[in-house]
């Protein structure tokens, strides 16, 4: 199976010679005509994946009300940046705002600002949005956002930055590559050459067995770096909540999905999710490298039950049918069970270093 972006990858590799892992996922998921996010939405039963806000308003509810207790915590700004980076079809912020409005003095201090490269995608959250008394800004990447006191949600926007990826043999970590095979096909390869893995994987990998594979993810840090410089300069705290591990650890996690069902990662680019699991150890070394306070991470059952979902899940099934109740305990299952969503997927807060701990990290 084949598709536009294949052609073009291989003739660049063909001119250029193999890629890294990260330049692959670059081009798969953004190429500005053929990458997975620019024309399409991915979203729900008839996209490729669910995410959490489209499960259920109750966690968007949840997230609104968080950002207002945090606002609470900063002394009540007058004017207060709510930003969202990958904000999906626009529904968790929707949520988010209409829970906001429970609290009128923060809900009059918000000015909600997007971060989103798909043009599709931009045109889905103005429609979700355009409901809203309050307006909207949007932005192509992270740094574009104006200065002053903000509130950041990343939600499920990590998983899917570019990863360069490692892998151990006996003379040390070689990285993996994209090149052709003999048919002309794309397949994966090692470089020759060591040393930038050394330079780049975390030493306490170092005692890894050969064959193990470490994944870093360089853009994902800097952002984390990024979003901690602004929390501490101008105040205020981000919230990420993702899919991966507490700690540092080998393994290979990039997987595409397609419908719904894993697809083999280097079929047809351009038509399949990349992603993988995020290192919220190195997200949060690059925290404290930048003067600010992780905390965390916590898992997302904990961190949703800790902000009351269950008391508002009780309120939704308070006049509700029988079957409206049942979907509603089933989707509070999905958000914070162990064997669905509630512990694979992680939450952390980044604060100013002077601010009290973030709701639901007490």
């Amino acid at each position: 199976m084949t598709s536009p972006l294949s052609e073009i990858i291989k003739k660049r590799i063909a001119t250029d010679g193999a890629i890294t892992v990260a330049d692959y996922m670059s081009m798969a998921l953004g190429h500005p005509e053929h990458g997975y996010y620019m024309g399409r939405d991915p979203f729900g039963a008839d996209g490729d994946f669910i995410t959490a806000p489209e499960i259920s308003q109750m966690f968007g509810e949840l997230l609104g009300l968080w950002t207002a207790v945090v606002w609470g915590q900063m002394g009540q700004p007058p004017s207060i940046r709510l930003v969202e980076i990958g904000p999906g079809r626009g529904t968790l912020m929707s949520d988010m705002l209409r829970a906001a409005a429970a609290v009128p003095p923060f809900h009059a201090a918000i000015d909600v600002h997007l971060v989103e490269t798909s043009p599709t995608l931009r045109r889905k959250q103005k429609e979700t949005l355009g409901r809203s008394d309050i307006e909207a800004s949007w932005y192509d990447t992270p740094d574009d956002i104006p200065d002053g006191p903000l509130i950041v949600i990343a939600n499920e926007f990590f998983d899917a930055l570019p990863v360069r990826q490692f892998v151990k043999q006996p003379d040390g970590w070689h990285e993996r590559m994209v090149g052709l095979g003999p048919e002309g096909a794309l397949e994966f390869g090692l470089s020759v050459e060591t040393g930038t893995g050394e330079a780049m994987v975390s030493p306490t990998l170092s005692m890894a067995p050969d064959g193990a594979v470490a994944e870093v993810c360089p853009i994902g840090s800097a952002i984390a770096k990024a979003l901690a410089e602004r929390v501490t300069r101008f105040g205020g705290a981000a919230l990420v909540i993702d899919y991966g591990h507490e700690e540092t650890a080998a393994g290979e996690t990039l997987q595409a999905v397609r419908d719904h069902q894993y697809h083999p990662v280097l079929e047809a680019p351009g038509e399949a999710d990349l992603t993988t699991h995020v290192d919220f150890e190195a997200l949060a070394q690059s925290v404290r490298q930048a003067g600010a306070r992780a905390d965390g991470p916590v898992t997302q059952g904990t961190l949703l039950s800790r902000l009351g979902i269950e008391a508002r899940a009780e309120a939704l099934m308070n006049g509700a049918t029988a079957e409206q109740a049942e979907d509603i305990r089933a989707a509070m299952a999905r958000l914070t069970d162990d064997d669905q969503m509630g512990t694979l997927f992680k939450a952390m807060a980044i604060v100013h270093p002077r601010q009290p701990a973030a709701p639901g990290f007490e």
